[in-house]
């Protein structure tokens, strides 16, 4: 992305936040200052912009450290807040789910720990007295270990959300699955709506959606997915965020089907792309389909798609909120025909415990039984195959 497009998204981010922008600027910079990250200069001429501006706040498109944060409000005399602290907030606005908010929470404080001296310093003083606090104890330490208590109860009942959730997950077996993963605003919670036909939030805002949704899919000729969509990702995405948001992304890790949807009329999709690809390298399985959305917007669609498939040669157009989606239903069918292949299974008439457990969790397309022996042609889960082989159970692919 050039320097321009980042300032488009920091202003997009500031518009999903509430916040109104009446100005940009930029500084190049060989490195960034301990004290300011930008030059003492341009600090001052900062201070006279903003003043003439009317403006209120000031946006960083770095992450500041809670030092160069603390000069630069006292240099400008204004709130000064930088990418990470203005993504967090808007993860604040957006949480719905009983998870997410306590993801984002766990964020934010581990955000503000190293910068309370900062946020907090009215309370920095020595405060003495008997039962209150160890002897000359500040208030500040109070506070840090009131945080650090509390980001240790939330890491606890996060890690109690996604044993829980892990259980689910195993419980639902019988459905193959694909997770939704992309660039914020690439158009997955209007895919998740087109495919599923379940009304889905939706708004052209950065991170409109932060909670994990699941629908069940029909992709024809009989085969359903469970589709599952994940937070978006951005471009220099608070660590904290990808630490605590990590049970929400084992859902993409334990899917059958990655479904990575890409906004094809973005200049910068290549890049998005990169983002992408660089936060889901240790949790993507097999099979990746890659979805260029919002197709409709391409002056050319189709030598669109032919570039694009030199490099993914799977991948799929769509347009989501026309509901044009047969092409991505017709992957998904494919994919599912590839998850559950066809095999002929026999089984003695009297173990009904597998009989019983092959009819709830395969696709029987024939049955027949000779001598003592029913012999099933169905449709079935590789994984319940690979379970029957350790088993001794005869099977036959084809």
């Amino acid at each position: 992305m050039h320097v321009d497009e980042h300032l488009e998204e920091l202003e997009r981010l500031a518009d999903t936040a509430g916040a109104a922008v009446v100005g940009r600027t930029i500084q190049r910079i060989e490195a960034p200052t301990p004290n300011f990250y930008i030059g003492q200069g341009k600090v001052e001429s900062l201070k006279e912009e903003m003043a003439s501006a009317g403006a209120t706040l000031m946006l960083f498109d770095e992450s500041l450290t809670p030092v160069q944060g603390v000069k630069l409000e006292k240099s400008l005399g204004f709130r000064v807040m930088d990418r990470t602290e203005v993504i967090l907030d808007i993860f604040a606005t957006r949480a719905r789910s009983h998870e997410a908010k306590l993801q984002v929470e766990l964020a934010q404080l581990e955000y503000l720990l190293p910068r309370l001296t900062r946020m907090w310093t009215h309370l920095s003083r020595i405060r003495g007295g008997i039962g209150l606090r160890g002897p000359g104890e500040t208030q500040l330490e109070t506070d840090r270990r009131v945080i650090r208590h509390k980001i240790s109860t939330l890491r606890k009942r996060l890690k109690a959300v996604a044993e829980h959730r892990a259980n689910q997950r195993q419980g639902r077996r019988d459905l193959p699955t694909a997770a939704l993963v992309g660039y914020t605003n690439a158009g997955k919670s209007s895919l998740l709506k087109a495919l599923s036909g379940h009304d889905v939030f939706i708004e052209d805002r950065l991170f409109a959606t932060v909670d994990t949704l699941a629908r069940e899919v029909d992709v024809g000729e009989g085969y359903r997915y469970r589709l599952t969509d994940t937070v978006g990702f951005i471009r220099k995405l608070p660590h904290h965020l990808v630490a605590s948001f990590r049970a929400t992304l084992e859902e993409a890790e334990d899917a059958d089907l990655l479904l990575h949807v890409i906004d094809a009329s973005h200049p910068g999709w290549e890049e998005q792309v990169d983002v992408v690809e660089k936060e889901t390298t240790s949790i993507a399985p097999k099979r990746v389909i890659h979805v260029f959305n919002k197709a409709d917007l391409l002056p050319d669609p189709e030598a669109f798609l032919a570039l694009v498939r030199e490099r993914y040669p799977h991948a799929v157009l769509t347009r989501a909120t026309h509901g044009s989606v047969e092409d991505l239903r017709r992957a998904l069918r494919t994919s599912a025909q590839a998850l559950r292949p066809i095999a002929e299974i026999r089984v003695p008439v009297s173990d009904g415990k597998l009989l019983a457990t092959l009819h709830r969790d395969a696709e029987i397309l024939e049955q027949h039984q000779t001598n003592g022996v029913v012999t099933l042609r169905a449709r079935i889960e590789a994984r319940l195959l690979g379970r029957l082989r350790q088993q001794g159970v005869e099977v036959v692919l084809g």
